[in-house]
């Protein structure tokens, strides 16, 4: 525009001057300064190529906009944001952030809208947060610590960062808090489960006026159902209804539907989606699933063909529950049923989630055949697809296979999470005997890949350890643990237990009290079997008799035979029998078994022959009783009533599980 005013204005004076005086003749000087001044302003060329750069991302023709970038010799700090908005909105976070970086190197001051677009990269990938950081710095450093939006896009960097001490106070150092950075930290206390915190905000918002919308309510009742709190949703339900956002937002009536499912109350979610005025694909699928999930499989189906009677397409989430509802219940012919309609639909392509439920199906109804093939059709390696596999071996008693799996893995670049660390070490620990070498390999692999701290794969890494013998190992890593939770103080009690060192056992226990920390029975059983194995008698009885009193566990059948077996290794024979009494109906086969087993060592006929008498009650056609019954008649002489026992056996057509035992040769 102004390079077209100033040629009018030239072409005007030159045509009066031709009318004062004759025209001078035009030399090269006079039309260098003449070109010169027709030249377009830099300022205008740049202003007109990020117009265009504009046009081209809302137009999703991001190519195109980087050619013109990259066609630029003068470039501003408008030319940058369009372009970082335009990869980051794109998740392309790499060229974003090299885009940012190429930006400060060539000494472009950021504006108050470079930041919300840097800082969203970085919130988005994980990858980034240490560039959040710096970002964060530099906010600092330019003074643009007090602008609205770049705070707001602190407090979202923190949030997704899940360092929520820093976000808070970024959020109450704001000056006003709007909407936007409000609903940032309901998002991330609804999906950290901080039901507290998240309720707190939404009681700020309540004092400070400012208003909710579906969004907030979405992120209100989604952390009521990951906490399972019915009543405080059935409250925000009540609020929704009055403000109307039930019938007006569907993902916000969608939620309710979903938190119902979550809270156990079937009815509740029926009812809110009958409620639903104009139901979308994710209203049918939350509620074929929700049916799939609480196994009414035939109401499922049901719904199921309605939703494709209205034309509505299912969904992953759809197939995804109705394979979790075989593999819990073992129903591989419906599984097979839904493997064809995932073929028909494309799901097994598209979709890696169904891959992997796929596999997990078939592994959990032992057909790890069928889990295998799903496996090798696969266009490609995937983590969960990968792991499903693995956990499908592992149920399947396929252990080698695993470790395979995971040298595989590792090679492709598929990358590994805790799940992947925590089967391969069950799977060392499975294998005999079990490798320290292998352990120290994957234990390296979890300090690498930053899963080393994990509660998971240290209980995992603790149990392959001491089933190698390595003690001091395993309490090293139980050491390093940050936060220690019941189940690691039960893997290292494990470890104790499992290598006859009862009193460390018994100080572990009561290191937990100290601590204010609750066994569990599995915790108790472990104590007590390394008090067997140590001949701590008086520390066993201690803690049985303080079972329910102490730690408001009711002892049950696994409890009793654990303390039989003590009691009975010690020759205490009188006492576990009376004890056994006692037990009435939590007496099982194992622990009379274990009584049976003490009497033939010490030599107890009398107590003996009453327990032979009330295991072959108990297990009339276990061929293993009738041989031990035999023996224990043969030990003490009784060789008549011993024949008799293995002719009952054997008019019973009772078989002998065939045994094997392995050698390790040392080379």
């Amino acid at each position: 525009m102004r390079g077209a005013r100033a040629l009018n204005f030239l072409r005007r004076t030159t045509t009066l001057a031709q009318h004062i005086c004759p025209a001078p003749p035009l030399t090269a000087v006079t039309r260098l300064q003449l070109g010169s001044f027709l030249e377009e302003n830099p300022s205008d060329l740049v202003y007109t190529h990020n117009r265009k750069i504009d046009e081209l991302i809302k137009s999703g023709n991001l190519t195109s906009a980087h050619d013109m970038f990259d066609g630029m010799s003068v470039r501003d700090v408008v030319t940058y944001n369009l372009l970082i908005s335009g990869n980051s909105r794109n998740g392309f976070s790499i060229r974003a952030i090299e885009l940012y970086a190429e930006m400060v190197s060539h000494g472009l001051r950021e504006s108050a809208s470079t930041f919300p677009s840097v800082l969203s990269v970085c919130s988005s990938d994980e990858w980034f947060s240490r560039e959040g950081i710096q970002v964060h710095c530099r906010v600092i450093s330019l003074g643009f610590g007090c602008n609205m939006f770049v705070r707001s896009a602190l407090v979202g960097l923190y949030a997704s960062l899940r360092v929520v001490d820093v976000a808070l106070k970024l959020f109450d150092e704001m000056p006003e808090r709007n909407l936007a950075v409000c609903n940032l930290l309901l998002r991330c206390f609804s999906e950290t489960g901080d039901f507290r915190k998240l309720f707190g905000v939404y009681r700020r918002m309540e004092l400070e006026g400012v208003g909710k919308n579906g969004l907030s309510y979405c992120y209100m009742i989604r952390g009521c159902s990951n906490d399972r709190l019915l009543c405080e949703g059935k409250q925000l339900h009540s609020l929704v209804v009055k403000s109307g956002w039930d019938v007006s937002n569907i993902f916000v009536a969608n939620a309710l539907v979903d938190f119902y499912s979550a809270c156990g109350d079937l009815y509740g979610s029926v009812k809110s989606f009958n409620a639903v005025p104009e139901k979308d694909v994710i209203s049918w699928n939350s509620i074929v699933s929700v049916f799939a999930d609480y196994g009414y499989v035939v109401e499922s189906v049901d719904l199921f063909r309605k939703m494709q009677f209205w034309g509505k397409r299912p969904s992953i989430r759809s197939f995804m529950s109705f394979l979790s509802f075989c593999s819990r219940n073992g129903e591989i012919q419906s599984g097979k049923q839904i493997h064809c309609y995932v073929l028909k639909t494309g799901f097994d392509v598209s979709s890696f989630h169904v891959q992997s439920a796929l596999i997990d199906m078939y592994g959990k109804c032992n057909d790890i055949e069928s889990s295998v093939l799903v496996y090798q059709s696969l266009p490609g390696l995937t983590l969960e697809c990968c792991n499903s596999l693995m956990t499908s071996l592992m149920h399947c008693g396929v252990t080698k296979d695993i470790r395979e799996i995971f040298g595989l893995m590792m090679g492709e670049g598929t990358g590994i999470d805790e799940v992947t660390l925590s089967t391969v070490l069950k799977a060392l620990s499975l294998s005999v005997p079990a490798s320290s070498h292998s352990c120290t390999l994957v234990h390296c692999c979890a300090i690498k890949a930053g899963y080393a701290s994990d509660v998971a794969v240290s209980c995992s890494l603790i149990d392959a350890y001491s089933k190698s013998g390595q003690n001091e190992v395993s309490r090293k890593v139980f050491d390093e643990l940050d936060s220690r939770n019941v189940f690691c103080w039960t893997s290292i009690i494990s470890g104790y237990a499992r290598n006859g060192m009862g009193r460390e056992c018994v100080e572990m226990l009561r290191e937990m009290d100290r601590k204010n920390l609750v066994p569990d029975e599995v915790t108790i059983l472990s104590v007590l079997s390394g008090c067997s194995h140590s001949g701590l008698v008086e520390e066993g009885e201690v803690i049985f008799d303080s079972l329910e009193s102490k730690y408001g566990v009711s002892p049950g059948r696994k409890l009793y035979a654990c303390m039989v077996d003590l009691l009975g290794r010690a020759g205490l024979v009188e006492k576990a029998e009376k004890l056994l009494l006692q037990a009435g109906g939590d007496a099982d086969c194992v622990a009379w078994s274990s009584l049976l087993q003490s009497c033939r060592i010490h030599g107890k006929e009398g107590i003996g022959k009453r327990a032979a008498e009330v295991l072959m009650d108990l297990e009339p056609e276990n061929f293993a009783v009738y041989i031990q019954v035999s023996k224990f008649y043969f030990e003490i002489g009784d060789f008549e009533i011993s024949r008799r026992v293995r002719e009952i056996a054997a008019s019973r057509e009772l078989m002998r599980e065939i045994g094997y035992s392995s050698v390790i040769v040392k080379q």
